[in-house]
Order: C-alpha cells, then structure tokens, then sequence
C-alpha cells in the first residue's frame, strides 16, 4: 500500500447485462436458507480466499478481533513485514509484531499473505547508502531471512511491490534496487525467493494496474516474458485502491482476465473504495463479479476491516463502519459472493416495474421493492435508462448517479426497514429526447 492522496467521491458503475431485468419483470435475489452467511464461508464456497489486512496493535481489541474471525479467512500483515520493520538494522531481525498476525491467523486456519519484501518505501535508511554490490547481497540476504522464518505459514508473498512508475511511460520506477541493479533485480528477487520457499506463490503487486493501461501493459509484458523464460512467478496482485478521481476501471475484469490468460493467478490484495451507501455498495459488488468471473482470480483481501483504522479513514473506503457495523457495501460483497445475511433468515427483496402517465416529450416510472421471507433494513435497486433519456426527477428514494447520468441508484429515503412480505415504491420522471424505450430494472440488493 501507499500514500496516494485519495478522492471523496464514488461513481456509480454501468451495471453489466447480469441480474438486469425486462422493463415488465420480476427479479428476487432469493437464497437458501444453507447459503453462507459471512464474507469468508461465502467466498470459499466459490473457492476463493476472502482476506484483509491486519494491524498487530488492533489484535487487543475485542470488536477487531471478534469481526477479523468471524469474517475473513485470510490475513495480509499491514506494515509488520515490511522492511523496516523486520530489518532496521543491517543483519539484525525482529519478527516479533508479524509473528503475533501469523500466530493468531494460523490458530483461526486462516492464510496468511506475506507483504512485502522487496519495495522502494518504508526502507530503512541504511539500504540506500549501500554500494551495487552491498545491495544485492543485502536484498538477497532480506529475502530469505524472512521467507525461511515464515517458511511453510505463508500462503502469497507479495515479493516485488511497485517498481513501476504512473502515468504513460511504462518505466520502472526510481528506487535504490532499479538504479543500482537495474531491470534485472526483480527477476532476481523472484529467483531469490523460489529457492528461499518452493512452495509459496509468488506474487508481483502494484497499484493503478487495475485497468489496461501504460502501466499494466508495462507489469504485462515483464509477466509474459518472465513466464517465456521460466522465471519462478506465479502470481500478480492488483491493490484496487479507487476513489472518484481513480474509479472501478470499465475494463477491470478483461484486465485481470488477460493476466490469468498468461498462466499466472490474479489476486486483489488491498481493496478498498471511497463511498458510502449505495454507490459505494454497487462498486464493491461490480470489484467482487470481475475477479468471480475470472476462474484463476483465487482471492480477495480489503485493506483493513474498519473504516477508522483505514489509512485514508476520511473517505470510509471499508465494509465495516467506524463501530463495525456492517455497510450497504458489505452486504453488496455478500450477495455477489452468493452469501446471505444471517440472523433472522435469508433477506431478500424482489422489484416489479410499471409505467406511469405519459406525456409526448417525458414518462413517469413507477417501481415496487418487496421484502421476501425475511425482514430487511435497506435496499437498493439500479436503473438504467435508454441512450439519449436522462431522468429529470425523482421521487420517494435517495437517488446516486454514474459519471454519465444514464444509471440511477435508488436508495431509500430515511428508514429502509420493511417487514416481510412488505412493500414500498419510488418514482421517476425521464425526459425521452425521441427515444421511447422503457428503463432497465436492475436486482433489488436487501440489507
């Protein structure tokens, strides 16, 4: 993870053909009354890891301890693996904070993600006073210290983080390791590490290669070519720290797609989305769909568990509120996973979408939501209008928009809560510019 100044704001995203409904129909997201009822047992059942990263100073208290293991089912050491953390001083090692994260996560059965071991920050600064050849006997030294003390716990070792640089150069970034080794000390560390552990995975990670661009197509063809050659990498992470000014790229899932297709695994290590309520909720659904829809994305981790402890805490990127509530995004993550809420049965809702009065230039719409078997706290239902309309008022519901004013999130206005079996209704107003085709309904979300 790094230091990247964060946005404020979440755009909704276009909603994909899945789970959208005829303009007359019906859809419920209905489940069993056996489906999994929390992130981690739901994620397993589409056999995939759902992770977060973890703090050794927050394992002391009791509500991050007790959501950590009733929720996830693999952890990513925050900054306890890190360099300066393990190695301050040249030869010298202290495991103490990352072995309390190991300890409890293996006593739970949980993964363990091991981040990270060759980075251009949190360095002591010690390493970059170091000639060539100091460096790499030091690198090398690093590397298997720390994965033969963690040998046989760690499930993914994030072995190079970041080496490359943003915007539309494709270079590798400035760091002491590319300018005193140059291109060839990452193929290195990968060497280094296979010998250290043969049985870990490891794994590439960077930030802001979530879509296809300069710098995924960089991180690309150095994948493909170590792969031609049989450089030992088995995995690649993508960070998916997004925020307005950085959103849920419309390509997200072809770009992990085109990694896999590469014969390497694709992981999301450090997901978390600035929002709140239903534009939050829908982008964490959309996150979670494209790595479900690529078969070797083998896992999911959001970096951290509770919005205050979040390293950009002012934009509540996380799925668990500031006392650990549980966010319209958690139950959006839930649902995509094919999860339920527990509790009090399955909750669900259905929506049912009718026509209203009709003018020469404009419509209203009118749609239903009705609570299933269970009651349900909130809601949320997308819809999406026709190319050229443009919605122009609302009404009975808390409206969020994407970037193009064309996908509608309705959420409601003031207490969500109905009883089971119990119904409500919202409305809208578009404007058809000649186009008279009726909105796409998308699936109610309950909480």
């Amino acid at each position: 993870m790094n230091s990247r100044a964060s946005g404020i704001a979440r755009r909704v995203l276009t909603l994909s053909t899945t789970g959208m409904l005829a303009a007359t129909g019906v859809v419920a997201l209905s489940g069993s009354a056996q489906a999994a009822s929390t992130l981690g047992t739901a994620a397993a059942a589409q056999g995939r890891y759902f992770g977060t990263a973890v703090a050794a100073n927050h394992l002391g208290e009791s509500p991050y301890v007790s959501t950590l293991d009733a929720e996830f089912t693999s952890v990513t050491p925050e900054n306890e693996m890190k360099w300066d953390a393990v190695e301050s001083s040249r030869g010298s090692f202290t495991f103490d904070a990352a072995d309390r994260i190991v300890a409890h996560a293996r006593d739970k059965g949980m993964k363990v993600r091991g981040h990270t071991l060759v980075w251009h920050s949190q360095l002591p600064g010690w390493v970059g006073g170091l000639s060539a050849a100091d460096l790499r006997t030091a690198m090398n030294n690093h590397i298997t210290k720390v994965m033969q003390h963690y040998q046989g716990t760690i499930h993914s070792w994030d072995v190079v983080n970041e080496a490359f640089q943003d915007g539309s150069s494709g270079a590798r970034r400035s760091s002491p390791f590319q300018d005193k080794l140059g291109n060839g000390y990452i193929e290195e560390a990968f060497r280094t590490a296979r010998a250290a552990d043969p049985n870990a995975k490891l794994c590439y990670n960077d930030y802001n290669t979530d879509g296809v661009n300069a710098k995924s197509n960089a991180v690309y063809a150095m994948v493909k070519d170590f792969k031609q050659r049989g450089v030992p990498l088995d995995c690649v992470g993508f960070q998916s720290h997004f925020n307005s000014s950085s959103p849920v790229p419309a390509d997200y899932r072809q770009n992990l797609q085109r990694f896999a297709d590469l014969g390497v695994d694709v992981q999301i290590t450090e997901l978390d989305i600035e929002g709140s309520g239903s534009a939050q909720a829908t982008n964490y659904g959309n996150a979670v769909k494209a790595c479900l829809a690529v078969s070797r994305c083998t896992g999911i981790t959001t970096w951290g568990i509770t919005d205050k402890y979040s390293w950009r805490s002012s934009g509540t990127p996380l799925l668990f509120d500031d006392n650990y509530g549980k966010k319209p995004a958690y139950y959006a993550v839930l649902s995509a996973l094919g999860g339920t809420s527990g509790g009090g049965g399955t909750r669900t809702c259905t929506v049912s979408y009718a026509k209203q009065e009709e003018w020469g230039d404009r419509y209203n719409g009118k749609v239903t939501v009705t609570a299933g078997p269970s009651g349900i706290s909130g809601w949320s239902v997308p819809v999406t209008v026709a190319s050229g309309q443009k919605v122009s008022a609302t009404w009975n519901g808390t409206p969020s928009w994407d970037s193009t004013g064309n996908v509608m999130t309705m959420a409601p206005k003031g207490n969500g809560s109905l009883a089971a079996g119990a119904s409500t209704s919202f409305g809208f107003t578009v404007m058809t510019n000649g186009n008279t085709a009726p909105p796409t309904v998308g699936a109610c979300t309950a909480s």
